[in-house]
């Protein structure tokens, strides 16, 4: 049977892209599944709360990093449809550092406001963990489409907040850790390369090569 004339053939990432969205959503919603089972079934070790405090703000800062990964990794790919996973991925991000905090609130302080704003204020790993997670909120609530078209310009400029929040994020985990600083180091080390990749290097490419030729002429 002949195709109709108006029908559109749906390149191959636009058919396959459903498909990655759900394994993208399962693989980052696993972490936390496997944390209710192992606290349910007491493998998740001696210190619960320390486990799963430690275990979510991984997790938020793990999922924020390839967050940030997505656009670097396009360019250098050309697949332009892993933009598209991006908002999945920072949603996650948020999930889990939500998550964190809760778990802070509720497992280790037990509400209590007092000793809450008391250790905000004067532990700098928390104030600047906290600062992070106030970041994200905004991010996460103008992540649709509706919000991308009511703020326009203004949008991008909103969403230029990641950077500061995975600053604070690796900034947090660095204070926290008083003595084996590998893991947040590698952490740290990662998000400085994905920040360097961001600097206009096309335009000083251009410039060098605009040099060289004109230094070819003479």
């Amino acid at each position: 049977m002949p195709r109709p004339q108006n029908a559109t053939i749906r390149p191959p990432a636009e058919r396959i892209l459903p498909t990655l969205k759900l394994a993208l959503f399962v693989f980052c919603l696993l972490p936390f599944v496997m944390l209710i089972w192992q606290t349910l079934d007491g493998s998740i070790g001696p210190n619960p709360v320390q486990a799963l405090t430690h275990a979510t703000g991984d997790w938020a800062l793990r999922l924020l990093l390839v967050t940030l990964a997505v656009t670097p990794l396009r360019r250098l790919t050309g697949l332009a449809w892993l933009v598209r996973l991006r908002r999945m991925l920072g949603l996650f991000a948020f999930f889990y550092a939500a998550l964190h905090f809760t778990t802070y609130l509720w497992l280790d302080q037990f509400f209590d406001w007092e000793a809450i704003v008391e250790d905000i204020a004067k532990r700098p790993y928390i104030t600047v963990g906290f600062a992070a997670l106030v970041g994200m909120i905004p991010l996460a609530i103008t992540s649709t489409k509706g919000w991308l078209r009511r703020l326009g310009k203004r949008w991008k400029m909103l969403h230029r907040l990641i950077y500061p929040i995975a600053i604070l994020g690796v900034l947090h985990y660095l204070w926290l850790v008083k003595a084996d600083l590998l893991e947040p180091g590698i952490y740290a080390a990662i998000l400085a390369a994905l920040l360097l990749v961001r600097l206009p290097v096309a335009r000083l490419r251009e410039r060098i090569n605009c040099w060289r030729a004109l230094t070819a002429h003479r």
